[in-house]
């Protein structure tokens, strides 16, 4: 098994700014962002690390919600994290991520949100089935994956964000 990252909290700071964005979503008070637990794999032959809930939050079909995890990964150059919904929220509600998988690149966590992860999750049920998550229920996954590049690579811009922020030709 090959260690390739670690987990961190962002500061307080950091999160309490992306929490003001989402927090009319969630039930309850701004969490404590170093209270919020690490991803961490459910058993030694899961590939992924789940990511839970900072508070409680309920989605109707067709709705969307912002989470905003307090966690950044350091990552190790040649590898990214993958991002996915939980298979069984997948499977029962048709939970997915708006941009379908999430890339978190390994320079990320030199951004200035300290490469905050940001999750944005909508509820698809075509049964018209509500999803009500209680804080610290696992909502995501990710999985740290190799990557490789061209003979004739010449990427040498530094990054600084996240959601398109390295694309230079904005799509609008």
């Amino acid at each position: 098994m090959n260690t390739v990252a670690r987990f961190e909290h962002v500061s307080t700071h950091i999160f309490a700014e992306a929490w003001q964005k989402a927090a009319s979503s969630f039930s309850g008070p701004e969490p404590d962002p170093s209270r919020i637990p690490l991803p961490r794999r459910a058993t030694a032959g899961s590939a992924g690390y789940d990511f839970f809930a900072p508070a409680a939050f309920t989605l109707s079909a067709g709705e969307s919600i912002l989470i905003p995890t307090g966690i950044r990964a350091i990552i190790s150059e040649g590898w990214f994290l993958a991002l996915f919904p939980r298979s069984g929220l997948g499977f029962r509600y048709r939970l997915q991520l708006d941009n379908t998988v999430g890339i978190i690149d390994s320079d990320y966590s030199h951004s200035d949100n300290e490469g905050h992860i940001l999750i944005r999750l909508t509820c698809d049920s075509k049964d018209h089935k509500t999803l009500s998550v209680p804080a610290g229920a696992a909502v995501a996954q990710g999985i740290f994956l190799p990557y490789g590049i061209t003979s004739d690579d010449d990427a040498t811009a530094d990054r600084n964000g996240g959601f398109g922020s390295t694309d230079s030709r904005k799509v609008r």
